[in-house]
């Protein structure tokens, strides 16, 4: 078992997202054999551009509002939303308004 505290966690800025910090709370490697988990923060222009991801994905929005876009389909996330994005699925993450938005991101290697 690992107990992460509120304010633990490595920050980090993840790669093709702008306006967004991150904090890792379960590292892959080190914390778990195969999933992480971090709190996204997303400023009001933030967002995460189009892009596949060979990993399972699941987005719990803590804050704020965003869409999340897909190929063929579009999803507003409000506070208390979640989504599951399969492996492969490209995905698209835009902030909604001009308040911040908070994020838990739970990702899973599938090989």
């Amino acid at each position: 078992m690992k107990v992460t505290r509120r304010d633990d966690g490595e920050v980090y800025k993840a790669v093709d997202h702008h306006s967004m910090w991150g904090a890792l709370k379960v590292k892959e490697g080190d914390d778990s054999m195969r999933t992480v988990v971090s709190l996204s923060h997303f400023l009001p222009d933030g967002g995460a551009k189009m892009k596949p991801s060979s990993r399972e994905r699941v987005y719990f929005l803590l804050r704020g509002s965003v869409t999340v876009t897909g190929d063929k389909e579009e999803y507003v996330l409000n506070e208390g939303d979640c989504i599951y994005i399969g492996p492969n699925e490209n995905r698209q993450v835009t902030v909604n308004n001009n308040r911040p938005a908070t994020m838990l991101v739970v990702v899973v290697r599938t090989e």
